[in-house]
């Protein structure tokens, strides 16, 4: 009613026609009876207003039926279930003449989704607003229902319900909740590089199975993951090409222990082939699993996330979970070995490399001092 456009269009935009209709449309009669002159059409789901305003109730099932009108405004509801290609082909286009404004709205569901896709895009664009609203922190549920809803859903699944979780549907996730209170703090958001500090890189070798990169710097008690990058079914020479492509200084590559193999086809160790591509490699010491887990958990409360350059790892690292067993009741110890590990296996090679090489320069200090005497 206030907006100075010619016949203003608005649209709330639900998954399907059918939810469309039943979430919305009595609400949309309830806030608009009393407005002097408004009609309805509730075959098309839609109220014009006397100024020739319009507000209509649409589905994403068909992008294609909605293509080429214009919009001053929408809202998208359940956006994890909407089809992609209605943001990109349909909706955008429809707002940009009027400059008009579109909320996405939902629960989570998972990673592999729109709504995911853009959650991220607006923890790094400041022009985006972004708001999480857990019912722990609203109160419109009572506590006493939040703790009946958790009994019966679960702790998994009531965490992406009720409290905005997008590894609410990832039982056994090893580094979901961290990555969930590095973004409550702010540490996943846009880590431009330091010019005044040496790009790292950790590895993750691999060759059907993917390799991993991770570029990073330390700065101060901070480590700031400015990159990532990952491939696979690509020879040792092609990373090397990266590496040397970034318009950065690159100072210490951190590899796994099994850079120390020696391939059947040359004779040579990884380590002795990287050498003749002009990579140095300090190599990360041998642990078990679950200590290099531990490391990681230590390590990542102190890091920085760039959160456009290292979407993929973010991803990974959500994702990286271990298996629940349904016969002993509880999740085994060894990690799933899927998508997600290599970029996981980066990151461990990280936190125990830097950290023996911190203990390596406290040693060799502490000898050095050791070799002296005061006369």
């Amino acid at each position: 009613m206030t907006s100075k456009n010619h016949q203003p269009r608005f649209a709330y935009i639900a998954p399907t026609y059918s939810q469309a209709k039943k979430i919305a449309y009595d609400y949309l009669v309830h806030f608009t009876k009393n407005i002097p002159g408004t009609k309805y059409n509730q075959t098309e789901l839609r109220c014009d207003f006397v100024n020739g305003a319009r507000i209509t109730l649409l589905s994403s099932e068909n992008p294609d039926s909605i293509r080429g009108i214009y919009l001053d405004g929408c809202i998208i509801d359940e956006t994890a279930q909407v089809q992609s290609e209605l943001l990109s082909e349909v909706i955008t286009p429809a707002l940009s003449d009027r400059k008009g404004f579109m909320i996405l709205v939902g629960t989570p569901k998972g990673m592999a989704n729109l709504f995911y896709d853009y959650y991220q895009k607006a923890q790094a664009d400041p022009s985006w607003y972004l708001h999480i609203a857990k019912a722990s922190d609203t109160k419109i549920v009572d506590d006493d229902e939040l703790a009946a809803a958790l009994s019966v859903m679960g702790a998994q699944k009531y965490s992406q319900e009720f409290e905005c979780s997008f590894i609410g549907n990832i039982q056994g996730s090893i580094y979901g909740d961290t990555i969930a209170l590095l973004e409550d703090k702010n540490q996943i958001t846009r880590v431009p590089v330091d010019p005044g500090y040496p790009v790292n890189v950790a590895w993750d070798l691999g060759y059907n199975d993917s390799t991993s990169l991770i570029f990073f710097q330390q700065i101060g008690h901070m480590i700031h993951i400015v990159d990532f990058y990952e491939n696979n079914n690509e020879p040792f020479p092609h990373y090397a090409e990266v590496i040397k492509e970034k318009d950065y200084v690159i100072g210490q590559n951190y590899g796994p222990h099994d850079l120390e193999q020696t391939e059947f086809s040359s004779g040579k160790t990884r380590r002795e082939v990287a050498y003749q591509m002009g990579l140095r490699f300090k190599v990360a010491p041998k642990l078990a699993v679950e200590e290099g887990i531990h490391a990681v958990k230590m390590l990542l409360p102190r890091c920085l996330i760039d959160v456009d350059n290292c979407k993929k790892l973010i991803n990974a690292l959500r994702h990286y979970h271990r298996k629940f067993s349904d016969r002993e009741r509880t999740y085994k110890i060894k990690p799933v070995h899927d998508w997600s590990s290599h970029a996981a296996d980066a990151l461990r090679v990280l936190a125990t490399g830097i950290k023996e090489n911190k203990f390596n320069q406290t040693q060799r200090q502490q000898t050095a001092e050791s070799n002296y005497k005061v006369i």
